[in-house]
């Protein structure tokens, strides 16, 4: 099998799998870390235009996992996370691995939120580097070894 059809199977099964989980995440700190990660992986080649700020807030909206939450929150959250990382994009990593990181006492939580990341930076078939790396510093701020997703 490919890389991508691996990849294709992979985010299928990791989709399935929130979707179970996320119900049981219904809160701020969740919501909040995965729009944080979904910034970072907007922003992970250290900008973020509009088309792609665009596809990734269609993505959120789409995806079945965070369907437990409103999506006007969960837009206006992304939003602010995205003005941040263009704002100044270093502070604005800072504080969303922060964000990621206030999940590391939740390892089921940050895991989900991992997750989200992989599904997003993988939505266009392409997961690239800087979308991985992305994931990679997530991990870290978790406390989850990437290894643990093949990164």
């Amino acid at each position: 099998m490919g890389f991508w059809d691996q990849l294709k199977t992979k985010t299928h099964e990791l989709n399935g799998q929130l979707q179970t989980k996320t119900a049981q995440f219904k809160n701020k700190e969740f919501a909040n870390g995965a729009m944080a990660m979904c910034a970072l992986i907007a922003a992970a080649d250290g900008r973020i235009d509009a088309s792609e700020r665009q596809k990734t807030a269609a993505l959120i909206m789409s995806n079945e996992a965070l369907k437990v939450f409103a999506p006007e929150d969960l837009r206006q959250k992304f939003d602010w996370f995205c003005d941040k990382l263009q704002g100044d994009y270093d502070f604005g990593k800072v504080e969303a691995t922060a964000t990621i990181g206030k999940l590391k006492a939740k390892p089921e939580q940050a895991r989900a939120v991992i997750q989200i990341g992989i599904i997003i930076g993988g939505a266009d078939g392409d997961f690239d580097a800087d979308e991985k790396a992305a994931v990679k510093e997530a991990c870290f701020a978790v406390g989850i070894n990437p290894g643990e997703f093949d990164l």
